[in-house]
């Protein structure tokens, strides 16, 4: 499961490469670490049918199945306590953090959102997978350089939910993307699945626009070899430029102290 990726490229690399008419972004920052409930660029099709870059929030509605069982474990705790409460009020606020990656798109809970209207495309120029024994957050790009590339996903608007406790109930845009079988390097780090990841103009149009029964067929790994590990250990990643551009910016600070 990708729970961690980054994006530090920019508005103009984006629309360049998914032919975006419109941002909605303003100027877009970089993001060397992208957590669950983030707020991330994602390139969609608006209400108007134009192609748009938007900032949404990183985890879709999780099941009402998921939901359901969440909120009868914190009712028995509550009865074990003796605390009275009102159950239907209980899953109501039940938080969701959402689900970050979608692989069983045979499901009916995800079949609402795999319409063109609902599909969407994710920049990111690295992503991670954990392995302890490969020494933690495992980084992984087309290259050094970590050129811009995209995520298969889906997204929804105006959802409302409580994501935390503490923030209530909320109404926002939730993205999230596609995941199949890994194929290496992915693979000897993370052997049970890889984000869904498209590589040509003609895929992501395909994504962006097609069918289900044609877009569907995009759900795959990429070949073998295609990915390379470019960090290790390390809970965000960026490019060579912007490593560099650290540096100097470290350097002029400890000048002026």
């Amino acid at each position: 499961m990708c729970n961690l990726y980054s994006h530090t490229s920019n508005v103009q690399a984006i629309i360049d490469l998914v032919r975006a008419t419109r941002s909605l972004v303003g100027n877009l920052p970089p993001q060397p670490g992208i957590f669950p409930d983030y707020e991330a660029p994602i390139v969609r099709t608006g209400a108007d049918g134009a192609r748009e870059i938007a900032m949404a929030r990183w985890g879709m509605p999780s099941s009402q199945l998921a939901l359901m069982e969440a909120a009868k474990k914190r009712a028995a705790k509550l009865e074990a306590k003796g605390q009275a409460f009102d159950f239907k009020e209980l899953l109501r606020l039940e938080p969701d953090a959402g689900t970050t990656n979608i692989r069983n798109t045979s499901s009916k809970h995800w079949q609402r959102w795999l319409g063109p209207a609902n599909r969407c495309v994710v920049p990111f120029t690295s992503f991670s997978e954990f392995n302890k024994a490969a020494g933690g957050d495992v980084w992984f790009a087309f290259s050094e350089e970590r050129p811009l590339a995209v995520f298969a996903g889906i997204w929804t608007t105006g959802w409302t939910c409580v994501r935390k406790i503490k923030t209530g109930v909320e109404t926002i845009d939730l993205f999230g993307f596609l995941t199949t079988e890994p194929s290496e390097p992915v693979a000897s780090i993370h052997p049970k699945a890889m984000p869904v990841i498209l590589t040509e103009p003609e895929e992501i149009e395909i994504w962006m626009t097609a069918p289900w029964q044609d877009a569907k067929v995009l759900q795959r790994p990429l070949v073998a070899g295609a990915l390379q590990i470019v960090a290790r250990g390390v809970k965000s990643d960026a490019t060579p430029e912007l490593k560099k551009q650290g540096a100097a910016d470290l350097s002029r600070n400890i000048i002026r102290e």
